[in-house]
């Protein structure tokens, strides 16, 4: 079973992927997101060769944008993510999904995704604790953060 954290907190997914269009909170895959001519309550997942921009228009419409990460060696998701938060300036749920694993979860965060489906062969606790505690310092500056040299020069 999968498990959803988001903001920080476990909770239960009010939005659920599904191939039809038919269910209310529903994510759907690109393609079927730009067909619908209702899009309320509607979120979008994108696989990782698929941009971003694609949806830039409709994003104040979007609940929850899903991005998929096909391999935890498949980092693509994490340069759609900052662009969403940082170029596109969107606020609501990025949800890694996918190969998601608990050790990558301080670099999602730092990038912009504030949901995440666990899969059941992680650790929901040690996941939790690393969202919570994270790095107290980074060399990088990211959607959370300013980078070290940034702050020691101010």
């Amino acid at each position: 079973m999968t498990k959803l954290i988001r903001n920080n907190e476990l909770v239960t997914p009010d939005f659920n992927m599904h191939e039809d269009g038919e269910t209310r909170h529903r994510i759907v895959s690109l393609a079927d997101f730009l067909e619908l001519e209702n899009r309320t309550d509607t979120g979008v997942w994108l696989d990782s060769h698929e941009e971003v921009e694609a949806i830039a228009e409709f994003l104040d419409g979007i609940p929850v944008i899903a991005l998929n990460f096909p391999a935890f060696t498949d980092g693509r998701a994490y340069s759609s993510a900052n662009i969403l938060r940082r170029v596109l300036g969107y606020q609501g749920e990025i949800r890694a999904i996918g190969d998601v694993r608990v050790d990558q979860l301080e670099q999602m965060s730092r990038c912009g995704f504030n949901g995440f489906e666990i899969g059941a062969d992680q650790d929901t606790e040690k996941a939790m604790s690393i969202l919570l505690s994270g790095f107290s310092h980074s060399y990088q500056a990211t959607t959370d953060q300013q980078a070290l040299f940034d702050k020691r020069a101010a």
